[in-house]
C-alpha cells in the first residue's frame, strides 16, 4: 500500500474510533485531491482532538474522586 492510501485509511479509522456505533464512511476519491501533507495534517489535528477529549473526561472522572 502506497502512503497516500494509507495516509486516507489512517483518517478514516481515526474518525470511527471516536464512536463505535456510527462510522464514518468517507469516499476516498475525495481523499485523493489532498496531498500527503494535508492528509497528515488532518491525522494530527484529529489526534490532538482525541487527546483534548480524553482529558476533558478525566477532569470530569477527578471531580468524582474529590467528592468521596
Amino acid at each position: 500500500m502506497d502512503k497516500k492510501k494509507q495516509l486516507i485509511e489512517d483518517v478514516q479509522n481515526l474518525l470511527n474510533s471516536y464512536d463505535d456505533d456510527n462510522s464514518t464512511v468517507i469516499n476516498p476519491s475525495l481523499l485523493e485531491f489532498m496531498d500527503e501533507k494535508t492528509l497528515i495534517s488532518i491525522i494530527d489535528n484529529l489526534l490532538t482532538q482525541k487527546e483534548s477529549a480524553k482529558e476533558i473526561d478525566t477532569q470530569w472522572l477527578e471531580k468524582f474522586k474529590k467528592i468521596k
